[in-house]
C-alpha cells in the first residue's frame, strides 16, 4: 500500500499539502493525515479523490506517538512522501510567553517532527521524500519570536543531515522554509502581539507555496523557498551580521 503522510492536516500548509499531493500522485492508495482535530480531517476527506485514513494524534504527547508507531507496525505502509507539518508560534518576547507555550513549541516543531520522522524512515521506500516544514525564520535569530525561529533552525539543521544519510537510500530530504503565509499559523501567533507590519506586506498565498515545494521536492532540493524576497534574505542572512539583523528587527517591532 502507497501512502503519502501528513502531518498537522486539519489547517493551513498541511491542509494544502493534502489537497495538493490527491491531485497530483492520483496513483497513491491512501493519504494518512494526523491531527488533534478528527473533525477537521474528516471535512478534508470531501475535498480530495485519494483515500484519506484519518488518525487523531497529539504528537506532543509520548501516549500519541507510541500509537503511532503501533499503527505504523500493524499496516506496514509503503510511505512515498512524508510531509512534517504539524507546528506553531508565538509571538512575544520569551518572558512574556505562557510556560507551556514556551515548551510547547520544541515539543511539536522538534520532538515530535524529529519523531515521526525517527518511527516512520522504516517504512520509507526507495525514490521518496520527505518534506519538513521549517521556515525563513530558520536563517536568523528572531528577538520576540526567539523560541519559534529557534526551533526551525533546528529543522533546517537536521533535515539537511539526514538528507545526507539518507543519500544511500536514494530518499530526498526538502525543508521548506517560506516567509509568512496567509494561513489560520497567525490567529495563534498573534494571541499576545501582532506582527511586523513587514511582513503582513510580505504574505504568500501557501496555495504557492505549497506547489513550489512538491516541485522541488520532486527535484530533490534540498531547501525550497518561495518568492523572490525569501530568496533574497536566504541569501543575505549568510552575509550580514546577525547582531545587526537582531538589532533592526528589535527596532521594527
Amino acid at each position: 500500500m502507497k501512502i503519502a503522510l501528513v502531518t498537522g492536516a486539519s489547517s493551513g500548509m498541511g491542509r494544502e499539502f493534502v489537497k495538493q499531493i490527491s491531485q497530483k500522485y492520483p496513483k497513491l492508495d491512501e493519504i494518512w493525515v494526523i491531527a488533534r482535530r478528527i473533525d477537521r480531517l474528516s471535512e478534508l476527506q470531501k475535498e480530495v479523490k485519494t483515500p484519506l485514513k484519518i488518525i487523531g494524534l497529539d504528537l506532543t504527547k509520548d501516549e500519541s506517538l507510541n500509537e503511532f508507531e503501533s499503527i505504523l507496525a500493524e499496516y506496514k505502509p509503503d510511505v512515498k512522501i512524508l510531509v512534517n507539518s504539524a507546528g506553531y508560534g508565538k509571538i512575544g518576547n520569551v518572558e512574556e510567553l505562557a510556560y507551556e507555550d514556551v515548551t510547547g513549541m520544541i515539543d511539536l516543531n522538534c520532538k515530535a517532527l524529529t519523531a515521526v520522522t525517527y518511527l516512520v524512515l522504516p517504512y520509507i521506500s526507495n525514490r521518496s521524500r520527505i518534506i519538513q516544514l521549517a521556515s525563513s525564520a530558520a536563517f536568523m535569530p528572531q528577538p520576540g519570536f526567539a523560541i519559534y525561529a529557534a526551533t526551525k533552525s533546528y529543522v533546517l539543521s537536521f533535515s539537511k543531515a539526514l538528507g545526507y544519510e539518507l543519500k544511500k537510500r536514494n530518499i530526498t530530504v526538502t525543508s521548506v522554509c517560506p516567509g509568512p503565509v496567509k494561513t489560520e499559523f497567525f490567529d495563534i501567533a498573534e494571541t499576545e502581539h501582532s506582527i511586523p507590519f513587514y511582513k503582513k506586506v510580505v504574505m504568500a498565498d501557501p496555495k504557492k507555496v505549497v506547489a513550489h515545494a512538491i516541485k522541488e521536492a520532486a527535484f530533490g532540493k534540498e531547501v525550497s523557498v518561495y518568492g523572490k524576497l525569501m530568496q533574497a534574505f536566504k541569501t543575505s542572512s549568510k552575509f550580514l551580521p546577525q547582531k545587526m539583523v537582531c538589532n533592526i528587527i528589535s527596532k521594527g517591532r
